[in-house]
């Protein structure tokens, strides 16, 4: 197993967590209040993070490029917080809309890797793909 690997399962898990409770979260607030409660706690934990590392001693190189990068990468995870409240809000099954949300992301960034880093893709890659529509298309047919 590639050192990566376990890690990688654990901020799945995490994402699961961060998933499950959005979906319960969603049929008690409003999508923007969810949205910034949530936004809150993260940058709590982050800034946590930081300080620990702050006060370690480690060098902590910042560049505009990574700034603009971070933020737009954040505007992304905002957007898609409040849509995820909207979307559990109208009902939809945490087993169906998060398979959904989730398989569309991997596939819209596969495609952004492809087309935007030149990315290179493996028949076996591809045919996950091609799984992930199909298993989005089954999803969103059943419902």
């Amino acid at each position: 197993m590639s050192n990566w690997l376990p890690l990688a399962l654990l901020t799945a898990l995490c994402l699961a967590s961060y998933n499950f409770f959005l979906k319960l979260a969603a049929e008690h607030l409003p999508p923007a209040v969810g949205a910034v409660v949530l936004q809150l706690v993260a940058a709590a934990l982050g800034g946590a993070w930081l300080l620990r590392l702050k006060l370690q001693g480690q060098p902590l190189p910042v560049s505009g490029k990574g700034l603009g990068l971070a933020a737009l990468a954040g505007l992304g995870v905002g957007l898609a917080e409040i849509l995820a409240f909207v979307v559990f809000r109208r009902g939809v099954p945490a087993s169906v809309g998060t398979p959904v949300i989730v398989g569309g992301s991997v596939l819209f960034t596969a495609v952004l890797g492809l087309v935007a880093l030149r990315e290179g893709l493996s028949w076996p890659q591809a045919g996950g793909l091609v799984l992930v529509v199909a298993g989005i298309a089954l999803l969103a047919r059943g419902h």
